[in-house]
C-alpha cells in the first residue's frame, strides 16, 4: 500500500515538475479534465471516490485505465488518468514502479 504509493511518488517527482492533491479523488480527475493537472493516479478508493470524476475525465477526452491495464476501476477503485500528450509516459512510469 503506502510503500508501493511512495516508490510510485518519487518516480513521477523525478520526471516532473511537481505534484499536487487536494485530497478528494473526483476533484483530482476533474482538474485533470479540466487541464489542471496532467495526470492523476490512486488506489484503494471507493465508486463513490471516483465515479463523478471519471466520467467528466473521459467526457472531457482525457484517458482513464486501471492502474494495472486489466482492472476496472470503478470495480477494483485503482485509477490512472491522464492528457493524451502524457497517458503513455505516465502510465509506464506508474506500472513499472
Amino acid at each position: 500500500g503506502h510503500e508501493l504509493f511512495l516508490r510510485r511518488l518519487e518516480k513521477v517527482m523525478a520526471k516532473t515538475a511537481g505534484v499536487r492533491r487536494w485530497g478528494a479523488a473526483s476533484l483530482d480527475l476533474a482538474y485533470v479534465a479540466a487541464g489542471r493537472y496532467d495526470g492523476y493516479w490512486e488506489r484503494e478508493l471507493n465508486l463513490w471516490d471516483i465515479a463523478a470524476g471519471y466520467l467528466i475525465a473521459q467526457e472531457a477526452g482525457a484517458l482513464v485505465e486501471g492502474v494495472r491495464k486489466d482492472q476496472e476501476p470503478l470495480e477494483t477503485g485503482a485509477i490512472l488518468c491522464a492528457n493524451n500528450a502524457i497517458f503513455d509516459g505516465f502510465a509506464r512510469i506508474i506500472r513499472e514502479s
